[in-house]
């Protein structure tokens, strides 16, 4: 929809600069003077900048409403101007981009307020207290950024908050840069950053190269403009597959589709909180924005719905695969996420945008719970192993960070937990609705915005829908493993037998989340399409409503009840008893649980095809290339020895042979010249007269004869 004229809009509109102004306000000021105050006003500062921001998002809702859902650009300031290219610092407040800030602004500030209580325990188990002002920051900063992406009006703006998000997320995941994921001293963290950087960066070529390919044709980068371009066929059929193509890279790159996926996995090395920013609300949802804000160049070739489609639902079921092998609860979550995103980026593939942002709104809502609540869980069993502070006046004893076989623990292993269903009820129950709504089971959230998915899938490509029920169907059983090994059975180590429940800071957001979870899906219940009607201000023609059919939500339905019961007669029926017991799975079907374990050998691959290839070209060029060569030749021998040869050459022959010479000789020549006339200098005044009268007379002589 094109935006309206008005060049200073007034009311609400007016405040949309602040989304991106309360966050920076709130890190600044934490910046100056946030480690003298305490973690109290650090937490109160970085979650009420946000919780700011988020109010504005929600007058600019309001606003919306009231203009009938018109958008409105608000200019800030001029910021590139090259000849005819204008690319001004302009806000764009549509339907779209408030579904986006609202999300953002809203799951951030409740992840805020949970990592406020999270990060008081985390940054002392970890030994490094000043951590905690600096983890803020990074949060506040990855708000600003997020805020700067979905709001943009042109997609130089929107590059500059996806770089910003990027960023954020190296410095996030590495936040333990000192440590290994298992939180003893290494690099392991470090290196997960530098992978998800890496990656990133692969995918932000893909961005560039659309963006630059999108001014080359239509000369403008402004949106409009584009889409008007686009959509009046100015733009020639190869540039629209050159633009959507090297888009699509991006998003497998922001969005962890195959084949970039690999790094969002790694990413749980960060703090929880983290997890549960860039899983649910900010960084890996922005690949599936692009594409719905770029809807109609997608939608210009019918033939690129179905690159796109396939290569989310190939990401869908891909990771859930994944997701069922993995002993990690924040990895399961994880490849779950990677999963969830192969649904979003199906959908919009599809051409059924709504559907696709109405299960990023959802996917936020429980993904954000349960990444929360698997930080609670975490804490829990940390806390009931290795108590500190108040937790250790009242233990009996503390130990040192080993399990019952003297091995490190690791509070994250499912297979250390078991029984918290009753030691934790609080984390427990949240937990349920998160992974309820995410096994897609009615009338919780996941149901509504998966069935319409799945719907369009079965108008778009029967194969298509085949691919997306297997990995729903993949999705409900690793979600009722993971809660059959984590909250049912007897404990099977110390730290889940004396787990504590979380303190009020975390347990709040898990049930305003929960709550969310459970009645978020009526946002776009069936037949009304509230939802879809209020993106299609945005969308215009490209909107569709998706039918409601009860065989696709009673087969959908069926299937995840059909794979939690599975998942019961295999995990629930006989609960494990010991962490070293072997998993049913890999009794069962031992050649495919280890594949899932891991991960389809996909990072070796990368390994022995990219990286050790890659490392040993490196190693070559610098090496061989840059030190023999360009250095100990070149440098040394070329440059070096030659001016070296130059140097010498003029200093002996030249300035000590020739120069020195003359020089030298016209002093001998002075010499004798002198030698020769001292013998005339003979001090007598005799000898003097003379040579006065021989000179005398030889002159008179001179004149006589001539």
């Amino acid at each position: 929809m094109l935006l309206s004229e008005a060049t200073n809009p007034g009311g609400a509109f007016s405040l949309v600069p602040w989304i991106v102004f309360f966050p920076a306000i709130g890190l600044l000021l934490n910046l100056a003077v946030g480690k003298r105050m305490g973690e109290k006003f650090i937490g109160t500062v970085a979650s009420l900048a946000a919780g700011l921001a988020f109010a504005v998002s929600a007058a600019l809702f309001f606003a919306l409403q009231a203009n009938h859902g018109e958008a409105v650009a608000v200019p800030f300031l001029d910021w590139i101007r090259i000849g005819e290219f204008n690319a001004g610092w302009h806000f764009r407040v549509d339907t779209l981009s408030v579904t986006m800030m609202l999300v953002v602004s809203g799951i951030g500030t409740l992840i805020h307020i949970y990592a406020a209580g999270y990060m008081h325990y985390d940054v002392r188990y970890k030994e490094d207290p000043a951590a905690y002002n600096r983890f803020f920051i990074y949060l506040n900063l990855f708000i600003a950024m997020m805020m700067i992406l979905v709001s943009g009006d042109n997609y130089l703006m929107l590059f500059v908050g996806w770089e910003g998000v990027g960023l954020c997320s190296f410095l996030l995941i590495g936040f333990w840069y000192n440590r290994s994921p298992d939180g003893t001293p290494g690099t392991g963290n470090s290196y997960a950053a530098k992978k998800a950087f890496i990656a990133n960066r692969v995918g932000d070529f893909g961005f560039l190269m659309a963006v630059f390919t999108t001014f080359w044709v239509t000369r403008s980068l402004q949106f409009d403009e584009v889409f008007h371009a686009v959509e009046s066929g100015e733009v020639p059929v190869w540039a629209v597959w050159a633009i959507t193509l090297f888009m699509l890279l991006g998003v497998t790159g922001k969005s962890a589709q195959i084949p970039l996926y690999v790094w969002l996995p790694d990413a749980m090395a960060g703090p929880t909180p983290v997890s549960a920013l860039i899983h649910a609300a900010t960084m890996v949802t922005a690949g599936v924005y692009l594409i719905a804000r770029s809807a109609p160049i997608f939608s210009s070739i019918e033939a690129v719905h179905n690159v796109v489609a396939w290569v989310g639902a190939g990401t869908a079921l891909f990771a859930a695969s994944i997701a069922v092998g993995q002993y990690d609860i924040k990895k399961v979550l994880a490849y779950s996420t990677v999963s969830q995103l192969g649904f979003m980026v199906a959908a919009v593939g599809m051409g059924a945008y709504a559907a696709g942002m109405f299960h990023l709104v959802m996917h936020a809502f429980f993904k954000a719970l349960l990444f929360l609540g698997s930080g609670s869980v975490i804490l829990a069993v940390e806390r009931g192993h290795h108590p500190i502070g108040e937790d250790a006046e009242h233990a009996k004893h503390a130990d040192h960070g080993h399990d019952d076989h003297g091995h490190a623990f690791d509070p994250q292993d499912m297979r250390n937990m078991g029984g918290l269903r009753t030691r934790i009820p609080w984390t427990f129950w949240t937990y349920m609705m998160g992974a309820l709504a995410l096994a897609g089971i009615p009338p919780w959230s996941g149901f509504f915005s998966k069935d319409e998915i799945l719907t369009d899938a079965l108008h778009f490509n029967v194969s298509l829908y085949v691919v997306l029920t297997l990995a729903a169907f993949l999705t409900a059983f690793y979600m009722g493993r993971q809660v059959w090994l984590v909250f049912f059975g007897a404990p099977r180590s110390h730290g889940a037998e004396a787990a504590k429940e979380s303190p009020p800071t975390i347990l709040a957001p898990l049930v305003v989340l929960a709550g969310l979870s459970m009645f978020g899906g009526f946002l776009n219940f069936p037949v009304l399409h509230q939802f879809g009607h209020w993106l299609e201000y945005t969308l215009g023609h490209l909107y569709h409503a998706t039918d409601f059919l009860w065989e696709v939500a009673l087969g959908s339905t069926a299937f995840a009840l059909a794979a939690i019961y599975v998942s019961w007669l295999v995990y629930g029926q006989k609960p494990r008893r010991t962490v070293k017991e072997k998993d049913p799975l890999e009794k069962a079907i031992p050649g495919l649980f280890a594949g899932m374990n891991a991960k389809w050998w996909v990072d070796e691959i990368y390994e022995d095809l990219i990286i050790r290839p890659y490392q040993k070209l490196a190693a070559f060029l610098a090496d061989v290339v840059d030190w023999r060569f360009w250095h100990d030749w070149f440098h040394d021998r070329v440059l070096r020895d030659g001016f070296f040869g130059i140097t010498r050459f003029l200093a002996q022959p030249v300035d000590l042979g020739v120069i020195d010479g003359i020089a030298n000789g016209l002093a001998r020549l002075a010499q004798g010249s002198a030698a020769a006339l001292s013998v005339l200098q003979t001090g007598f005044v005799r000898n003097y007269a003379l040579w006065v009268f021989v000179g005398v007379v030889s002159i008179l002589g001179f004149l006589i004869f001539r």
